[in-house]
């Protein structure tokens, strides 16, 4: 029997890399079955966190975008363009902020190198080498020579995942080699990425099936590591702490995700009720609100509140907490002052609205759109906010922009079919040539070209 196994590998890998090209980032990760999660403040972490990275390397930020994936897996990967997809397990798993700080600045090595165009292509190699060998095979198993074939199939397959993991390894040294300069470039020290990459080099020893991603898709090496080591050591910043406040933003990060991703009894052991901390509150105020358990939770924020009455975070929490456990009302005041303390913040400001919305109070939904039509201006990729707007715009029987709204929400969720009719609805009631009206055509016309590539 031929073994298919090598060949299905690279095939898929094709397939795979051909899609980061040619889809976005929303649209990929969901055919993909990644749960992409959004959260302000983790957001604004990590984007701090990798700016001096980004700026070193001459990418421009607004083009660099970064997801998180709910995912308990390490794993760390660049898709879709300038897109780095970061797993909530990695976060979790790193120890201190230096050692997100590089495995940041290495996918970075890999945009600024230009290696996701280039392995498309080493994968399409590798992809006609099996296909060669596999038709040679099949020929000669034809012909009366069954072993002959199999051995011909099985050293192409061999070449074949030769030729691609040489080339992988070389572009991972290339990054790693890349994101120590840009360290180096913003006055930081690489020992993270190096701690992150000595921590994953145990994984190599476990089978496949229990490796992480990360160890699988960045193939690591006793050289590879030495390399590293010797660039990181030279640098004048080996020794260089990362700053106090990046410490607290770190520990806070993982203990947010911690406290939404893991069951209370899990969270309680890590941060038990005898730890104070400022993160041992927040998992467990996190924890509590998901079980609910809604007294506990608002004491151990209003505990945190004591400390940082403007902390836009915790008020943000707080005011989620209010909301879905039916103190709506309440909860507005709440976000209000977390959007006071962080004006710039869309997915804050978007929660404020759907608060307001949520009141049913008439004097409050201009407010509201208002609100939401600020959130969308500045992060249009929420389909929850646009959403929240169809809303706000229907109960103030603005059914054009409501139609159009509910077309924005169907394009970013991946359905066409609906984002063509909404907007044709939109059509029909925006006033011609109007700003609205011309997005509602674009809208018409992307959903049609995508309808007609569904069908193909």
């Amino acid at each position: 029997m031929l073994n298919t196994r090598s060949l299905t590998a690279v095939a898929v890998a094709v397939a795979f890399l051909a899609s980061l090209v040619c889809s976005g980032p929303e649209s990929w990760a969901q055919g993909r079955g990644l749960a992409l999660i959004r959260d302000a403040e983790i957001e604004h972490t990590i984007r701090l966190f990798a700016t001096p990275a980004f700026q070193a390397a001459g990418l421009d930020l607004g083009s660099v975008q970064i997801h998180i994936v709910n995912d308990s897996s390490i794993n760390a990967f660049v898709a879709a363009g300038q897109n780095v997809f970061i797993n909530t397990g990695l976060i979790i798993r790193t120890e201190n902020p230096n050692q997100l700080i590089g495995v940041i600045a290495h996918e970075t090595g890999h945009i600024a190198g230009g290696h996701l165009a280039r392995g498309e292509e080493a994968m399409r190699t590798a992809f006609y080498e099996s296909i060669l060998s596999m038709v040679l095979g099949a020929a000669a198993i034809v012909a009366g020579g069954g072993n002959a074939g199999s051995a011909i199939f099985a050293g192409g397959q061999q070449v074949a995942q030769r030729s691609f993991l040489q080339f992988s390894r070389t572009q991972e040294s290339q990054a790693d080699q890349a994101g120590v300069t840009f360290l180096t470039q913003s006055g930081q020290s690489g020992k993270g990425l190096l701690e992150f990459l000595q921590i994953l080099q145990g994984q190599e020893a476990l089978l496949s099936d229990r490796q992480d991603p990360y160890v699988l898709t960045h193939p690591l090496s006793r050289e590879r590591i030495e390399a590293l080591r010797n660039r990181v050591e030279q640098s004048p910043f080996f020794n260089r702490a990362s700053p106090p406040e990046y410490v607290e933003m770190h520990k806070r990060m993982r203990a947010k995700l911690i406290g939404f991703l893991q069951p209370l009894g899990q969270v309680l052991r890590q941060y038990p009720e005898t730890d104070q901390s400022l993160p041992a509150r927040y998992a467990r105020a996190i924890a509590y609100y998901r079980v609910p358990e809604f007294n506990k939770a608002i004491a151990e924020l209003d505990s945190l509140l004591k400390d940082r009455p403007d902390d836009p975070y915790f008020l943000e929490l707080k005011g989620q907490i209010l909301l879905e456990n039916g103190h709506v009302a309440e909860s507005v005041p709440v976000y209000e002052a977390s959007v006071k303390a962080a004006p710039n913040e869309p997915l804050i400001r978007y929660a404020l609205g759907q608060a307001q919305l949520s009141t049913e109070d008439p004097a409050l939904t201009g407010t509201a759109i208002a609100n939401l039509e600020q959130a969308v201006r500045e992060d249009p990729d929420n389909p929850g906010a646009w959403y929240q707007l169809s809303v706000g715009y229907g109960r103030e029987n603005n059914l054009g922009m409501a139609h159009l709204a509910s077309a924005e929400r169907a394009m970013l969720i991946g359905r066409p079919l609906d984002a063509k009719q909404q907007a044709e609805r939109a059509l029909s009631r925006l006033p011609v040539g109007s700003p609205a009206a011309l997005r509602a055509d674009d809208i018409v016309a992307t959903a049609g070209r995508r309808l007609k590539d569904q069908r193909r």
